[in-house]
């Protein structure tokens, strides 16, 4: 009876010691949700609600945009749904779409309208993993449900344009130019690895949240390390020295052209608020000296600045903040550097580049004068992507996609290049985490130019028909050299290809016309487009001296008969092009017959037909008083109608049977 009594004792005890730990458990999450430790709130979520199997990792952090979940949720929601939701929302800002989409199904089966945004980050993250279909539905719903116009109802119309464009890019015909490639484990051993710069030709730096010798106790901390490369390949990968107080993380830099002064981003995070701030280090020897905050001018007191950019020439810097005047949000901004360093004067980049969303990670791609960045406020992949623009400080172009496979349905942000000034994506390392469950990697990038497709036609100048059989030599004009040689189709076209763009000159040649040449370099556009169309090179027939007198080939008549058959118009149609060009010139037609029929059937025939051949070139405009006929019958062969032994040659006769006409005076 004794144990009786202590078994009912001790399990009402262990319930609700049970309960009062799933209790804490909740607690604990939604003090680490508030505080944007989104890792540790999705542990304790899980242990909540009796979840098992988490895949997340302490690496499983955002480097670069911490932000605050979505408060669009009231209390009234039951703690295990809030709960549900809220490890939805830890995933999706832990970069793990894989392990979200889960939770935000099960919070949209509660059909709760107190979680109204469930529905467009569970659109937003199918679109994070490639499900392009589900995801736009997911979308269409959410703007059939949602009743607010706000930034969240644009932010979906634009995802839907969105999976139209990436539906689009998936589908581009230059695809096998690229070639994507997620550096190695030495690079790449887990956690955040971001924001590549080159400090000099063969060394990289990097930002990193990899466990490194006394901060294994904290993996997620970001931290800058240096890439050594030995012909491409990654030698040793070492954490640059530099001063680091505790609870900063930092990275994110860019060097000056003498290699002796880095800027970078210093960062912390307090109660799930990132404050970053944009500060100057000075090269001593192999380490680097403590961290100084740059001027107000760069880091408004309140508000955020960084990614900084040093110009090439060492006399800007480009930065992202959201301080005031700006477009919204995070914008592109530059600063004037005065001869000692120092900002003397801060421009925001304009509406051009900026949008009421984010622009972020500014570089200068020096060798072609472009300008590129991230962006998560324009029609893309999704997430961020890349965009360039070429132009000025104080006059650039609008933004251009690079498209996939630059870009992913992921986020893609910081990209440097050591690419040509006619092709930027020749030998490019960009940041990405296309190929994680959460964290941004580094990535080799390289496309290879298309060849440059170059075509033309070739026309008579007096009626602009399309001459077939020129022969067209391309000429390198710089070293007077022949490089390509063609004859035109049937159609007048000719068309070759080369690596590049250069000054060249087409010569077409065709014998009865006059030699022409056209000298072309580029379309107009510029070296980025891959064809050039020429302009329509047009030949002018020469002139035959007086009593030339030339065979008219391809003029067919009836058999036995003057009529004209009609496919003997397009030669006839040349002589009239012909008596255009050289409207004094005067002619005989001349018409001719085998010797077969009597000699007085044959002139007769013969003269009928010159006749004919007269009358259809009046009846196209030429001035009758040019023109004059003959028949000659079979007086004038121009090869046996018999073959020695008397029977018949067939290919003779052929020739004799012909139509001319003679050059009478000019």
């Amino acid at each position: 009876m004794k144990k009786i009594i202590l078994i009912l004792g001790v399990v009402p005890a262990f319930i609700m010691a049970r309960g009062q730990f799933v209790q804490d458990y909740l607690k604990a999450a939604d003090n680490y949700y508030k505080k944007g430790d989104y890792y540790s709130a999705a542990l304790y979520y899980e242990k909540y609600l009796g979840t098992k199997g988490s895949k997340a990792s302490r690496a499983d952090y955002n480097p670069y945009n911490v932000k605050p979940a979505s408060g669009v949720v009231k209390a009234v929601t039951s703690s295990a749904q809030l709960a549900v939701y809220n490890l939805a929302e830890s995933y999706r800002l832990l970069n793990f779409p894989v392990k979200a989409v889960a939770y935000y199904e099960q919070a949209l089966s509660y059909k709760n309208s107190q979680l109204p945004l469930a529905q467009y980050y569970y659109a937003s993250t199918l679109r994070a993993l490639g499900k392009y279909d589900e995801a736009e539905k997911a979308f269409q719903l959410f703007l059939d449900n949602y009743k607010a116009d706000d930034v969240y109802t644009n932010s979906a119309r634009s995802e839907v344009l969105n999976l139209h464009f990436i539906r689009e890019q998936l589908r581009r015909t230059d695809l096998p130019l690229f070639t994507v490639e997620k550096q190695g484990a030495t690079i790449n051993p887990g956690g955040a690895n971001y924001s590549p710069v080159w400090l000099n030709k063969n060394t990289l730096l990097f930002t990193s949240t990899r466990p490194e010798g006394d901060a294994k106790d904290k993996p997620f901390f970001n931290r800058l390390f240096e890439a050594v490369y030995d012909k491409g390949a990654v030698k040793n990968v070492n954490k640059v020295e530099i001063p680091q107080g505790a609870g900063i993380h930092q990275g994110v830099v860019s060097s000056t052209p003498d290699g002796k002064v880095l800027f970078l981003t210093r960062w912390s995070i307090v109660n799930g608020k990132k404050t970053s701030a944009i500060y100057t280090s000075k090269k001593h020897g192999k380490a680097w000296s403590e961290p100084v905050l740059v001027d107000a001018l760069v880091n408004a007191p309140g508000y955020n600045s960084q990614q900084p950019f040093v110009m090439p020439d060492g006399k800007s810097l480009l930065f992202a903040s959201d301080k005031p005047g700006g477009s919204g949000g995070f914008d592109l901004w530059c600063a004037t550097l005065g001869a000692n360093g120092k900002p003397e004067k801060v421009v925001n980049l304009g509406n051009t580049i900026n949008t009421l969303n984010d622009e972020q990670a500014p570089y200068y791609h020096e060798a072609s004068g472009t300008l590129v960045f991230s962006c998560n406020g324009r029609i893309g992949m999704g997430g961020f992507d890349f965009f360039y623009s070429k132009g000025a400080m104080n006059a650039w172009a609008i933004p251009v996609n690079f498209g996939y496979p630059v870009n992913s349905i992921k986020d893609d942000i910081y990209f440097t290049s050591r690419g040509t000034a006619k092709n930027i994506l020749e030998d490019v390392i960009i940041s990405s985490d296309r190929l994680a469950e959460c964290c941004l990697e580094l990535f080799s990038l390289k496309k290879k130019r298309s060849p440059k497709q170059i075509n033309g036609l070739i026309a008579a100048c007096s009626d602009r028909s399309l001459l077939s059989g020129v022969s067209v030599s391309i000429i390198d004009t710089i070293n007077n050299k022949t490089v390509y040689t063609t004859t035109t189709g049937a159609d007048g076209s000719y068309a070759f290809a080369m690596e590049e763009f250069q000054p060249l000159k087409a010569v077409a040649t065709l014998p009865g016309f006059k030699s022409d040449s056209l000298q072309f370099n580029m379309p107009d556009e510029g070296a980025d487009k891959d064809s050039l169309t020429n302009p329509v090179i047009c030949l002018v027939r020469e002139q035959p001296p007086v009593e030339a007198v030339i065979v008219m080939d391809n003029v067919y008549y009836d058999f036995d008969k003057s009529s004209l058959r009609q496919e003997s118009f397009p030669a006839l149609d040349k002589l009239i092009g012909l008596l255009n060009e050289y409207p004094t010139m005067v002619i005989e037609i001349r018409a001719h017959t085998d010797d077969r029929g009597t000699e007085t059937y044959n002139m007769n025939l013969s003269e009928a037909r010159a006749a004919k051949v007269v009358a259809y070139l009046v009846s196209k405009g030429i001035d009758k008083g040019r023109l004059q006929s003959k028949g000659y019958g079979a007086t004038l062969p121009v090869a046996p109608n018999k073959h020695e032994d008397g029977s018949d040659d067939a290919e003779g006769r052929q020739r004799n049977r012909r139509t001319e006409f003679k050059v009478l005076g000019k």
